[in-house]
């Protein structure tokens, strides 16, 4: 039996997600008793990116802290015996020089990044970890989020969003955002997380990111389609929780058969979508990705 790909590790997770009845970049939970709303590796103290945020969101653990089999023991505690751990990917630089691998950068004349993965586990998973609980998350009311507010009003290439009608779309022609009334929404979670998503197609403008799969000719249905909604779901996903929002999403068995079949068609597709739904998160943050840096 051959190895599986790191592509096709993470879209069978996906899959399996999907197929129990839960879109996994949905965050379903709510943390009160946590300050960090997302996924965090204890050790290091930095968040997970792109698709890792998402693969670790699909566990549905709600302890935002994960750590490496090796980190739990450093800590003094341990891996509960049984526990299933969560692929985690990242990319590792090859250097080579004449086409051979050399030790570091200086020494090559080229380096090309390899795809690669490593196992985690949340902290509801492992014993004898002892983390101080932090302070409370802001309560999900029907009154503005001032941070997803502030975030929306310092989106530096931020387009003109309406208010209005009964649907949410974005135009790329005249580059607009349309939003209903807010009233509209049932909560505040609610329209944050449309307004997010729509923010992200509007990053894949052409005076902005210009990704193709917003800027190309792309019909209802299609690869292109496909991928571009999936991208603004990751990325409306990953403003939710920098913000402190709960994501909504459609979690309806038409919605999530039809994610399952794009997936298991495309095992790239989860992928490269988180990547560029990482970006544009970053552009309306504000955020400049470190030069030769990879999503994660």
């Amino acid at each position: 039996m051959s190895k599986k790909s790191v592509y096709e590790i993470v879209t069978e997770n996906l899959i399996g997600k999907l197929k129990e009845g839960t879109a996994p970049w949905a965050k379903p939970w709510a943390t009160p008793e946590y300050e960090a709303s997302v996924p965090t590796n204890l050790v290091s103290k930095k968040p997970y990116r792109g698709i890792n945020q998402i693969l670790t969101w699909a566990t549905g653990h709600t302890n935002p802290y994960w750590v490496t089999f090796k980190q739990a023991k450093s800590l003094g505690g341990s891996v509960r015996k049984g526990a299933k751990s969560t692929p985690v990917i990242f990319w590792s630089p090859l250097h080579l020089k004449n086409g051979k691998r050399v030790a570091t950068k200086e020494l090559a004349d080229t380096t090309k990044f390899i795809l690669r993965y490593y196992n985690v586990f949340n902290l509801d998973q492992c014993e004898g970890i002892d983390v101080e609980k932090v302070k409370d998350l802001p309560s999900e009311e029907f009154d503005p989020n001032t941070e997803a507010e502030a975030v929306l009003e310092n989106w530096e290439t931020r387009c003109e969003i309406k208010h209005g009608g009964n649907r949410a779309y974005y135009v790329p022609s005249e580059d607009y955002i349309q939003l209903p009334p807010r009233e509209a929404f049932q909560s505040p979670g609610e329209y944050y997380s449309t307004a997010f998503h729509e923010a992200i197609h509007a990053t894949g403008h052409g005076s902005r990111l210009k990704r193709s799969s917003l800027t190309g000719t792309a019909k209802f249905g299609s690869e292109t389609y496909s991928k571009e909604e999936l991208v603004a779901e990751f990325g409306a996903a990953f403003l939710c929780a920098t913000t402190g929002i709960k994501n909504t999403i459609d979690n309806s068995a038409a919605y999530l058969n039809s994610w399952i079949k794009r997936l298991e068609s495309d095992p790239k597709l989860a992928l490269e979508a988180a990547s560029a739904a990482q970006k544009a998160a970053d552009h309306v943050l504000n955020k400049k990705a470190p030069i030769g840096a990879k999503d994660k």
